[in-house]
């Protein structure tokens, strides 16, 4: 008991170290994020949705991977296209693109784990559209999408809110101040969704760095087994140490790399890392948005493609040459600070993160923006 609050302080400065390495992708993407929610009409995309073709599902692939990462940001703005008219297929397309082909989380991916883990996520996120595209074609439950549409909104039928003004091309858009404005409120909106979940994550990953002993995760993950024994076994549990864990979107990367820091496979990680969308506190947030029985059916649609998409990757890679070396070093990396390329980025865009938290500090959003920001923050943090 007497280490015990060394080994804390051990475990918030491994918290901080993964924190540092990636902080400044974070601002990127999000910012990235924010100009296209700024430019790109909800609206518009909601009309382009009616249909579950193939031109209907990509460019709900391609909406998604444009848009914010934070898991319940994207379920929200999943349920406003689905309620507005697209189809149930594009709608949950958005939900897998927006959570595993943007850009900041393959950043992250490839600063703390390599460029081998950031392939298996975006490639991966494509895989995860098709494969649920399958899955829902094959058991599309008509009667419950009809229940699901007409499901009472929660919170007395507040929308998730479109930032884009309609009209003009995007470089007219860019060139003027109003834009910046709503690129800055959507930006400090999409941080004031997503930090809980951040700082949950990046708690949780220090703490099990240290206070779980590696042989621990390699028993429950049956390391050293036959790899025909492991590697489905590390798909279906992986989800399911994900769900438990609470941590969501761009959160559950530290997570992960402890993971594959202590021998959990290729896919067994990947499988990890897909399950952002079924952690315990959004499953709750399907149910108020559809009513149980559409999230049940969400969260086995979701677990079965997630388990599909994670074997299927680490058959690829594997056969591919391309599963990367083990890293049992990763944590002493985490910690190691100095004058580098991360300390000049992360001060760069800490300044570029600060204007922008300026602006919309300035320039707060109109009533209507105000309370629709307040009562998703605080459904928000009533599952955390």
């Amino acid at each position: 008991m007497t280490d015990l609050p060394h080994r804390a302080g051990e475990a918030l400065l491994m918290a901080f170290g993964m924190f540092w390495q990636v902080a400044w992708s974070l601002v990127l993407g999000f910012a990235i994020s924010a100009v296209l929610q700024a430019v790109v009409s909800k609206e518009t995309m909601s009309r382009a949705l009616g249909h579950a073709g193939i031109r209907e599902i990509a460019l709900a692939t391609a909406a998604g991977a444009a848009s914010s990462s934070c898991s319940y940001a994207s379920a929200s703005v999943s349920r406003t296209l689905f309620k507005k008219g697209a189809a149930l297929i594009p709608s949950l397309a958005f939900i897998f693109a927006s959570t595993n082909l943007v850009a900041e989380l393959g950043i992250v991916l490839y600063l703390l784990m390599g460029w081998q883990f950031m392939a298996g996520e975006w490639i991966g996120g494509v895989v995860l559209v098709v494969i649920l595209s399958f899955v829902v074609r094959l058991t599309y439950p008509a009667r419950l999408v009809e229940e699901a549409r007409q499901h009472p909104e929660p919170g007395g039928g507040h929308e998730h809110g479109d930032t884009a003004e309609a009209g003009g091309t995007v470089w007219h858009k860019l060139s003027r101040r109003d834009t910046w404005v709503r690129v800055a409120q959507s930006f400090a909106m999409d941080w004031s969704m997503l930090w809980k979940d951040l700082l949950l994550g990046f708690l949780i990953a220090g703490a099990l760095s240290v206070f779980v002993p590696n042989g621990v995760w390699q028993a429950l993950f049956v390391k050293g087994a036959s790899s025909w024994i492991q590697v489905p076994a590390n798909a279906l549990l992986g989800p399911l140490v994900a769900v438990l864990s609470f941590v969501c979107s761009i959160g559950n990367v530290p997570m992960a790399a402890v993971l594959w820091g202590a021998g959990v496979s290729f896919g067994g990680v990947l499988a990890f890392l897909y399950a952002d969308l079924i952690v315990l506190p959004l499953l709750d947030v399907y149910r108020r948005y559809y009513g149980w029985k559409m999230a049940a059916y969400i969260a086995a649609v979701f677990y079965a493609t997630m388990v599909v998409s994670a074997l299927i990757m680490d058959a690829a890679f594997n056969a591919l040459g391309w599963i990367p070396g083990q890293r049992p070093n990763m944590q002493a990396e985490m910690v190691h600070f100095s004058l580098n390329y991360t300390f000049w980025l992360n001060v760069v865009f800490a300044l570029f993160a600060a204007g922008l938290f300026l602006l919309a500090r300035r320039q707060p959003m109109a009533a209507g923006h105000c309370e629709l920001h307040a009562h998703h923050s605080h459904a928000h943090g009533n599952h955390h």
